[in-house]
């Protein structure tokens, strides 16, 4: 069914190899009527740019909409530059409106650390991250997390929160990603609302 208005939709940014079907974030991405994947154009290279410039045209591709990125691992980190570098279209009402960044890798392992914003990046995020990631030690996650300002969940022993670490279903990112939807619909309901006409005839 096609998606029209601008109604809050769910964007999912996978990681590298993308995320297989029993990936939490493909049980996500059912779950939520309208959501979008991003599509890299070689899953297998972390090219942070043209991650992030596929986030730009998917994106374009869609009509205008609020959205809620979903992202895991490199998929963070690509989300991450989309929003330093996003295209700038007058209104603050469409694009990318918050974000939850599952797991985020080291952006030191590819050394890309200066290509991410380097504080808040104009949209609330919440991070859910590991003390047992072996793509990001929970120190440099919560650090990010500082850097970017976000709500820090720790998720304890729990790997990179993939399939590889026991994880197909992954109800508190549903969770997580449904309160930044209902937050993102009560601004958009707001940000609707005509004001009052005060004016009386005489």
């Amino acid at each position: 069914m096609a998606f029209h208005g601008d109604r809050v939709r769910v964007l999912v940014i996978p990681g590298l190899r993308d995320s297989g079907p029993t990936h939490w974030q493909s049980h996500l991405q059912a779950h939520f009527r309208h959501a979008v994947r991003v599509q890299q154009v070689d899953w297998a290279t972390p090219d942070l740019n043209a991650w992030a410039e596929r986030i730009e045209s998917t994106l374009a591709e869609q009509p205008p909409a609020r959205w809620v990125a979903v992202a895991h691992s490199f998929g963070c980190l690509a989300l991450l530059r989309h929003l330093a570098t996003r295209h700038a279209d007058g209104n603050r009402h469409y694009g990318v409106q918050s974000a939850l960044l599952v797991a985020p890798a080291d952006p030191d392992k590819f050394s890309i650390s200066a290509l991410l914003p380097q504080a808040y990046p104009g949209i609330d995020t919440v991070l859910i991250a590991s003390e047992t990631d072996p793509w990001m030690a929970y120190p440099q996650a919560r650090d990010w997390a500082r850097t970017w300002g976000s709500q820090l969940i720790n998720l304890g022993d729990a790997g990179h929160i993939n399939v590889a670490s026991g994880f197909g279903p992954l109800p508190m990112a549903t969770s997580v990603a449904q309160q930044l939807i209902h937050r993102a619909e009560r601004e958009r309901r707001l940000d609707r609302a005509t004001p009052m006409d005060w004016s009386f005839a005489v």
